[in-house]
């Protein structure tokens, strides 16, 4: 280096200078000049930023009485020892005549002030492992001496000498009774071999400070052969002298475990926590509460993890290499490039052919913009290219790569496989400006791919997904890494798939994939091939698609929201052709059951049909005889038996059934909802059905899952993953794809992910003329790409695309969890987050207080607002008692206000304890309850296709006696909170009537028998069609099988028909005013009160005005009164005695006669409304 900066420090020892003189020093390397450190009193020390191995000159003259002397010395850079001491310290100890509980390990020195304990006292031998029991300490910081004896309750020695433990070369020592040695490791203590570990098994040891273990249990997902459901974690195989012992079977594999100890909702510790395998081990013992692992303990000197299939570094940008090692002073750092692959690591040294381009050590880290975009990596080190390397850069993205650090005699210490996200996407920026996919100019196609790290990309080409291909090269262009061909017009139609050559770290080697285009528009059956297909073709339009006329566009505080699968609509209609039965093609006959149900709710005030998952996705055959059918009668079986379940399982991964979040193709509609599932047939089959639910006067939003893929890796559902290996996934700190939500997430905070949602979702809207879209999980996309969707969707017009961009509604899961959670990598499109955006979330807090409790609870009786909390118990000791309940209830009623104002953050209002509040001062489970800025931003529903579905939710929390009339209405009152609150409301369809899923809580999967629409009300509402699949609701069947069982739960056509045609009524109400769908933050402080609210506020009552003067040409003002007790209820407003007030028309003519006996007396201003009931008023 020519360049001086302050860094390692040499001391030179200059024979021959005058003591007590001042000499000046100087330094150089070979090659450099003679570099002045200035002068200096003894020690004479001079500072310098060297690689290990450097040869270094020290010169120093000293100008004293009568002339100079100088003297110089040389030196070469080493590598400093390191102080590998640890946080703590572990005494494992043998004694064969038991009696453990007597002895503790008392100890001196370095020890954390909390684990110092006077004579003769100490650290109980708690832990239980295979070699004995063990006793552990917390160590100072910069512990370096641990002294200890094992003594007894009474001062009495095991072993009469004081040992003691160098902790900055262990962290880990074997004694045995009456023994004085110290052991080092277990078999120098027992002369055997360590216990053999079960590869396939991690276990978890887990100590809580109270050693209560009641309900805590493990949240698992990646690395998991059975990942778990939040609300049946994996319990504890026993309790052990050290706590809670957890064996969890590993899929094939898995480098890693990812985990969350949680009891509920309550973590263990805020961070999600992963298991390294080939760090850990298979077997770990854990501290409640405290970041990282007791055992095993670090190893004596500095850790080496030559692991190259961990991909534990990250090249962010050209010149830049993150990877959090140990201090580099003396180590010399390099990016190994291999070109074909086959690097690998034997007897710890690189073995393979490839070139080593040197990494230098910034001192400093990652620059500030750095740590910006990649928060994650904060406190990673950061090396640098030379810049005369970096011309080879985009050589080396295509091959494997591996960085290294070694000593300075060139021994390896460590090394790693290699991240690549953020040096592609600063390489390959332009790409982002890239067309991809297939294109037409003059019916000529273009076909597109971006694969920068590919080391040769072919088109297949294919007359039909049954012939031989024909090989079509492709060109690359080097700036944007983009893959292309043009050509001809006989290509229109054909099918094609990509071969691309191309390192695969799953595979750790080259790779030669034949793969289906990611921007496919087309594709044949069971997606085996991507088709060339012109979506501006006419031949693909139905009649009257270029004139199509769209029901008149709402604001989201206006949008009332049906939710529905394409399958479950019309399955089991009757009136629909058995052929259609399930598909796209179902939605275009007007007179089919289901057709009149859709076009009855649009004519009452439901505006937007949300479609789930309606994209190719991965888990069904697409041809109807491939879809195989439970092989039991299942209607004859009684209605709480197992065993329709166990049929419908036999069947469920090869029926015609999926909710569809396991995305294949995101462009593409799904082929097992089309009648003819071949090619672009299924383009017009879908268009058919959009104009089909218009024409019922709905909009169309369509479910998009951007969030993960079906599969990752060489995996044949495998897509992304293919075509550029370890780019479009999010991966975990070891290089592991992150499957927090379900499968391999997806990361689009990178670049081309980010343009391939963008692009993806104008496609939907251009050529599918697609009303709005719902975002699974969009708490893992970046606030930033939801923003730049939104504004891409907004470029759209009339004139030129054929749809107003600016009216398509925007709405998402703004849930905050796993590896992205809290923004630690990116700002999140999270609830608190997206506020200001006029993109919606969905409100869990509404939800919550609604039906009670929580979506994980392992107890499904726990009682809300509409459920009979406190005013109609069930009796399950879960509700607590009497006071608990009434608390927890006021509590909800204040949650209902804050949701039925848009859960607006700054809405102001007077609590139940007489507090004056805001929004986001009401608490909902340790978080603020309101997060919005504008009423548009919450979408509230009580249920949705995840969790039990209203019916089935109340029906374990109401009590089993309560009628079915009663039943309906308080199926009623919870879906008056989304249809009379602010904001978007959303209901999942058929829960007007009173549609059940057989307490099943998780149906994706449980085939059409459980999730089917039963438009026939003679063949009930699907109550009580056999207990719910064992997989997520097993847990429950104790609490399901009574309920299942009495068939007073199956409401008649009667009961159901009065659901019906109440929650048209609650619809119409909706739509006859304006002040239920205001538009600001600032029209709903100064329209919406509680004017009751406070210390006299009555529990499971709660009364809402809306201030129409000004707005409501009709009435000058709309009270609201739920009223969720068994009794009638009066409700006292001093500010109405006197008016005008009755009411509303629809409620005066309900269908409901329970209904019409609700009245306002003008004298005292007092509201009388029936039990169960949510009644309207309106002020003249």
């Amino acid at each position: 280096m020519d360049t001086w900066s302050p860094g390692t420090t040499f001391t030179g020892i200059y024979g021959g200078v005058t003591t007590g003189a001042t000499p000046t020093a100087a330094a150089r390397i070979p090659g450099g000049d003679q570099t002045l450190a200035g002068s200096a009193r003894e020690p004479y020390t001079v500072h310098h930023d060297l690689t290990g191995g450097t040869a270094v000159e020290h010169k120093a003259v000293d100008d004293f009485s009568g002339g100079t002397a100088s003297t110089r010395s040389t030196a070469t850079v080493g590598t400093p020892a390191q102080d590998a001491a640890g946080d703590w310290v572990v005494v494992h100890y043998q004694r064969p005549t038991g009696g453990y509980d007597d002895w503790r390990l008392h100890t001196w020195g370095d020890v954390d002030p909390a684990y110092a304990i006077e004579w003769p006292a100490g650290q109980p031998f708690a832990g239980e492992d295979s070699y004995g029991r063990f006793a552990w300490l917390k160590l100072k910081p910069g512990a370096k001496s641990v002294g200890f004896l094992v003594v007894d309750a009474d001062g009495n020695k095991d072993v009469a000498a004081d040992r003691a433990i160098d902790a900055t070369r262990t962290g880990e020592v074997w004694i045995r009774e009456g023994d004085p040695t110290l052991y080092p490791t277990r078999r120098a203590a027992t002369g055997q071999p360590d216990p053999v570990v079960d590869e396939g098994t991690a276990i978890i040891h887990w100590r809580r400070a109270d050693n209560d273990y009641d309900g805590w249990g493990l949240h698992l997902w990646d690395g998991a052969a059975d990942p778990t459901d939040w609300a049946r974690p994996l319990m504890p195989a026993r309790i052990d002298s050290y706590g809670a012992v957890f064996r969890v079977p590993l899929s094939a594999g898995a480098t890693g475990l990812s985990y969350i100890p949680h009891s509920g909702d309550v973590k263990d510790h805020p961070e999600d926590q992963r298991l390294d395998l080939a760090v850990a081990g298979r077997e770990v013992w854990l501290l409640a509460g405290i970041k990282g692992r007791l055992l095993p303990a670090r190893s004596s000197g500095p850790a080496r993890d030559p692991d190259i299939t961990r991909r534990k570094a990250h090249w962010i940008d050209r010149s830049t290499v993150a990877w959090q090692t140990g201090p580099p002073d003396g180590r010399t750092y390099a990016l190994v490039a291999a070109p074909a692959g086959g690097v690998t690591v034997v007897d710890g040294e690189l073995s393979g052919t490839y070139t080593s381009l040197p990494l230098r050590a910034r001192r400093n880290g990652l620059t500030e913009a750095q740590r910006a975009a990649f928060p994650h990596l904060w406190a990673h080190r950061a090396f640098a290219l030379d810049r005369a390397d970096l011309a080879r850069v985009p050589a080396a993205l295509r091959g494997q790569l591996v960085v290294t650090e070694r000593d300075a005699e060139g021994t390896l210490l460590n090394a790693s496989g290699v991240q690549i996200p953020g040096v592609l996407d600063d390489v390959y920026s332009a790409a982002t400006g890239a067309t991809l996919g297939p294109t037409f100019a003059d019916r000529v196609p273009t076909l597109a791919v971006w694969a920068p790290t590919a080391r040769a990309v072919s088109v297949q080409l294919f007359d039909s997904p049954s012939t031989p291909p024909r090989m079509v090269a492709m060109r690359r262009d080097d700036r944007t890494g983009v893959w292309s061909v043009r050509g001809a017009r006989d290509w229109l139609g054909r099918y094609y798939r990509y071969q691309v050559e191309a390192w695969q770290p799953a595979a750790q080697k080259i790779v030669t994939a034949a793969v289906t285009d990611p921007y496919s528009v087309a594709l044949a059956p069971d997606s085996t091939h991507s088709q060339i297909v012109d979506l501006d073709d006419a031949s693909l339009a139905p009649a009257g698609w270029a004139t199509l006329r769209k029901p008149p566009p709402v604001p989201p505080s206006k949008a009332q929201i049906s939710e529905l699968s394409v399958r479950d609509f019309s399955i089991a209609d009757a009136s629909v052709p058995p052929e259609r039965r399930g598909t796209y093609l179902a939605f275009t006959d007007p007179d089919t059951a289901g057709m009149r149900h859709l076009r009855a709710l649009g004519d009452a005030g439901v505006n937007h049909l949300h479609l789930l998952p309606s994209f190719d996705f991965a888990t069904i055959p697409e041809r109807r005889a491939d879809q195989r059918q439970p092989g039991c009668e299942l209607a004859r079986l009684p209605p709480d038996s197992a065993e329709q379940q166990r049929c419908v399982a036999a069947v469920a991964d090869s029926d015609g059934y999926n909710w569809g979040y396991d995305p294949l193709h995101y462009t593409v509609p799904e082929g097992g909802y089309a009648v003819d599932p071949v090619g672009a047939k299924r383009t017009t089959e879908f268009r058919q059905m959009v104009a089909g639910i218009n024409g019922a006067g709905l909009r169309v939003v369509l479910d998009v899952v951007y969030n993960h893929t079906s599969a990752s890796g060489t995996d044949a559902r495998s897509v992304l993953d293919q075509i550029v290996p370890g780019y479009y996934h999010r991966l975990l700190a070891d290089g592991a794809v992150a499957t927090s939500t379900c499968c391999a997430n997806t990361a689009p905070e990178h670049a081309m992910m980010g343009k391939l949602v963008v692009d993806s979702l104008v496609t939907w809207a251009r050529h599918y003329k697609v009303d709005g879209f719902r975002f699974d999980l969009m708490g893992h996309h970046p606030k930033a790409n939801i923003l730049a969707a939104r504004a891409a969707l907004d470029a759209l017009t009339p004139a030129r695309d054929g749809v107003d961009g600016r009216r398509i509604l925007l709405y998402g899961e703004g849930w905050n969890f796993g590896e992205v959670a809290d923004d630690a990598r990116f700002v999140q499109a999270t609830q608190a987050n997206m506020a200001g955006t006029g993109i919606g979330t969905f409100n869990d807090r509404l939800r919550d207080a609604v039906r009670g409790g929580g979506p994980f609870d392992p107890n499904p009786r726990a009682q809300g607002f509409a459920s009979g909390l406190y005013t109609d118990p069930n009796g399950d000791p879960v509700n607590g008692t009497a006071t608990e309940q009434k608390a927890r209830l006021l509590h909800q009623q204040d949650l209902l206000k804050v949701g039925l104002t848009g859960n607006l953050r700054g809405y102001r209002f007077t609590d139940s304890s007489g507090r004056s509040v805001t929004g986001a001062q009401v608490d909902y489970n340790g978080s603020p309850a309101g997060y919005t800025a504008a009423p548009g931003e919450a979408v509230t529903y009580v249920d949705a296709h995840d969790n039990e579905i209203l019916y089935d939710a109340l029906a374990y929390k109401l009590p089993q006696g309560t009628s079915a009339a009663d039943r309906a209405r308080m199926q009623v009152l919870a879906l008056a909170t989304t249809t009379f609150g602010q904001g978007s409301g959303f209901v999942a369809a058929g829960s007007e009537r009173l549609r059940s899923k057989s307490l099943d809580r998780n149906s994706y999967n449980s085939g059409d028998w459980f999730n089917q629409i039963r438009w026939d009300c003679a063949e009930g509402n699907g109550f009580g069609v056999g207990l719910p699949p064992e997989q997520d609701n097993r847990d429950k069947w104790s609490y399901a099988r009574p309920l299942l069982a009495d068939e007073k739960l199956v409401p008649d056509c009667a009961t159901i028909e009065l659901t019906n045609a109440r929650y048209a009524e609650l619809l119409r109400i909706r739509s006859s005013s304006p002040v239920f769908g205001l538009a600001t933050a600032d029209q709903v402080q100064r329209r919406v009160a509680f004017p009751l609210s406070g210390v006299r506020e009555t529990p499971g009552v709660l009364t809402m005005t809306l201030d129409g003067r000004g707005l409501d040409g009709r009435w000058a003002s709309v009270t609201v009164v739920f009223n969720a007790t068994p009794e009638s209820a009066e409700q006292q407003v001093d500010g109405l005695r006197g008016a005008d007030v009755a009411p509303h028309p629809v409620l005066a003519t309900s269908v409901d006669p329970v209904l019409r006996a609700a009245s306002f007396d003008r004298a005292s201003g007092t509201f009388t409304v029936p039990a169960r009931s949510v009644a309207v008023f309106v002020e003249r």
